[in-house]
């Protein structure tokens, strides 16, 4: 008889375990395949092109409130240069909205290709000043009946532009809104043409 006896029962439960083993194991996946990183898990591994796409949107997006208001101020310093060369040169795609459009380039040339009385008001004005500051009576009222004439003559002649333009406007673009054209153009007049904004791209006797 032997002295250590093993029980029956420790045999079967051992061979049981032996043979639900390889059962309970899970299949072994390759750790070994590489994975984009870029691929959130359970999904497909995007294509090269937009990995570098996504990337490039990363690296362009501001990352702190700092970076942003400094992209927000360089975009806003580039868009104004593009306006001021606009405005020396005309182009349409960068005018402010209040020049925009062919009625207002229409009543920018209009303006601009005549003489206007309105646009010597500022010299006027300043001689007039000097001669109404002398102590010389007849000097001040000369300088008060030059105040009324050049008053009255710039009224007459802002009327004669706006009934001549809206005439042409209607004439012109009969389909198109021309609301605030005429008020535009008479703005316009008050300025010395050297200092107009668009700058004029018409000579004085050119027809629009």
């Amino acid at each position: 008889m032997p002295a250590n006896p093993v029980p029956l029962g420790f045999v079967f439960r051992s061979r049981a375990k032996e043979e639900k083993a390889p059962a309970d194991k899970a299949p072994v996946t390759d750790s070994k395949q590489p994975r984009d990183p870029q691929a959130p898990k359970g999904r497909p591994t995007p294509k090269r092109s937009e990995a570098q796409t996504q990337r490039r949107s990363v690296a362009n997006t501001p990352t702190t409130r700092k970076e942003a208001a400094k992209r927000q101020r360089d975009d806003r310093r580039a868009a104004m240069e593009r306006q001021r060369q606009a405005l020396a040169s005309g182009d349409e795609r960068y005018l402010p909205a209040r020049d925009k459009g062919p009625v207002r380039r229409f009543a920018r040339d209009f303006v601009d290709s005549r003489f206007c009385i309105a646009e010597f008001f500022l010299p006027l004005a300043v001689v007039i000043l000097v001669l109404s500051m002398v102590r010389v009576g007849s000097l001040q009222n000369i300088a008060l009946l030059l105040w009324l004439v050049v008053i009255v003559l710039i009224v007459l002649d802002s009327i004669g532009i706006a009934f001549r333009l809206k005439k042409q406007l209607n004439t012109r673009f009969p389909d198109q809104p021309k609301k605030g054209a005429v008020p535009y153009a008479l703005m316009r007049t008050l300025q010395m043409r050297r200092l107009r904004l668009p700058k004029p791209q018409v000579k004085r006797g050119e027809r629009p």
